[in-house]
């Protein structure tokens, strides 16, 4: 069953940001519909523009669709055992691995998470866009990864996520049920951003009655 967009889970709107931004949340029900060859070829194109130092592009991806009971269930096993209780509805699962040198001089490439993580992020923009949700998992079994997937030795296992339609939160176990019904939360950006220097508070932060906004 594919269900509509729980408001709840939509961010605020202050100050504005993308509708995009607003509508991405990370769903543990996903309904009983596969994402096409189609779509899963342009979340792909999306990460593939991804900035990263020197161009690198270290990011790769090991996908498993379900309607590929051994892949996806390899990749399933990857994941931890809180995770695999959801996650095993997902039509789509992926493994995100990150090079850990740079390929034009074999030097360790420090910012190789980073510019991964800038790549699943133009992913799962790109995936909302289409009317999908993702879910990244850090909970996961790098070793088993490793092991199962043939992942190389110069690559790390970053996480997995789990890509999809909408579906019924009611189908989950109970626990995780008003989990997924909770309102998001964000810290306040005067935590997060500061003026010229640590701790000094960003003026244009600032609302005009002087409160943060």
């Amino acid at each position: 069953m594919e269900m509509e967009v729980i408001e709840i889970k939509t961010a605020g709107v202050e100050p504005d940001v993308h509708e995009l931004i607003r509508r991405r949340w990370s769903p543990r029900a996903f309904a009983d519909r596969p994402a096409a060859p189609d779509v899963l070829r342009r979340v792909l194109a999306a990460a593939r523009w991804a900035p990263s130092a020197y161009n690198e592009q270290p990011w790769r991806f090991i996908v498993a669709r379900r309607e590929d009971p051994e892949a996806f269930d390899r990749l399933l096993a990857c994941l931890n055992e809180g995770n695999r209780r959801w996650a095993q509805r997902a039509p789509v699962l992926m493994l995100v691995l990150a090079r850990r040198t740079f390929s034009h001089s074999g030097a360790p490439n420090p910012h190789a998470w980073y510019d991964t993580g800038q790549a699943v992020a133009y992913l799962t923009l790109q995936a909302t866009a289409l009317g999908l949700y993702v879910h990244q998992m850090a909970g996961i079994l790098p070793d088993e990864a490793r092991r199962r997937c043939a992942v190389p030795e110069d690559y790390d296992v970053v996480i997995a996520l789990a890509l999809g339609y909408l579906g019924d939160p009611a189908q989950l176990p109970e626990d995780l049920q008003a989990r997924e019904r909770s309102p998001r939360t964000r810290r306040p950006l005067t935590e997060l951003a500061f003026e010229g220097r640590w701790g000094t508070p960003a003026r244009f932060l600032m609302q005009e009655d002087g409160h943060a906004s």
